[in-house]
């Protein structure tokens, strides 16, 4: 695979001396589709022989040493439940003041904010139009107002950021492109905590006067830095979704 890759961006692209022709065009290396694909190639070779059971090997031993810790402070975890424990990969992210997750599966891309451009006579408070990524055109939803959250309080924000610039780190809006059954919408979002892994004991269950209000789109309860996350219901967005930009007007 690698003697098939040519690297011609350290020869004659940016990291050698620039006189590619392509460089007027695509500015930056990074913009060319050869770079592209030979990332795509990378990421996407074989695993050398051997590798997929190495790395099972010690994954395994990380959780039967995990399990033999537990027993040792008498926890009635035993060995073969920690091993069977489902992981689920979840991107944490936050909308207005709350803390929200999906499945890291669901979420194709975060990028940068793009420009929303409304739809006449079909954009609404939850569909807010059409963003171009990459020139892909997709369907803009505002989550904040799918899940009806409160605005955030700009004012007390900004004093707050003043008082403590020296300190806070800098906060960037970020948009999150999904993917549902072949189904792709963006949406934006106010900050980016990241990717984080759980166990299924690790997810606690709704209190039952959220998960009896017929609006509720939380799935589970979890806890993470001290923060509440609401881990989202995927399925129930994802026909709400639907409804909002494909069948209202």
């Amino acid at each position: 695979m690698e003697d098939s890759v040519t690297y011609c961006w350290n020869d004659i692209g940016v990291s050698g001396d620039s006189s590619c022709a392509e460089l007027k065009t695509v500015i930056h290396c990074r913009n060319c589709p050869v770079y592209r694909g030979a990332g795509r190639a990378l990421l996407q070779r074989n695993a050398p022989e051997g590798y997929v059971e190495e790395w099972t090997d010690i994954l395994a031993q990380d959780w039967q040493q995990a399990a033999a810790k537990a027993e040792e402070k008498g926890s009635s975890l035993v060995k073969k439940e920690i091993v069977n424990d489902e992981v689920i990969a979840l991107i944490i992210f936050r909308v207005c003041q709350e803390w929200l997750a999906l499945p890291a599966w669901v979420i194709k891309e975060i990028t940068h904010v793009h420009p929303i451009h409304t739809l006449p006579h079909r954009s609404n408070h939850v569909f807010a139009g059409i963003v171009n990524i990459r020139g892909e055109i997709l369907m803009c939803i505002l989550l904040r107002n799918l899940l009806a959250l409160p605005p955030a309080d700009l004012k007390s924000k900004q004093e707050n950021l003043q008082d403590l610039s020296s300190i806070v780190p800098v906060v960037y809006e970020r948009m999150i492109v999904i993917e549902i059954q072949s189904n792709r919408w963006v949406f934006p979002v106010d900050e980016i905590l990241g990717v984080y892994r759980f166990s299924s004991t690790q997810l606690q269950d709704t209190p039952v006067v959220i998960s009896k209000t017929p609006d509720t789109y939380t799935k589970k309860i979890l806890t993470v830095e001290g923060k509440n996350i609401n881990y989202l219901d995927y399925e129930l967005v994802f026909y709400e979704l639907l409804f909002y930009t494909l069948n209202r007007a």
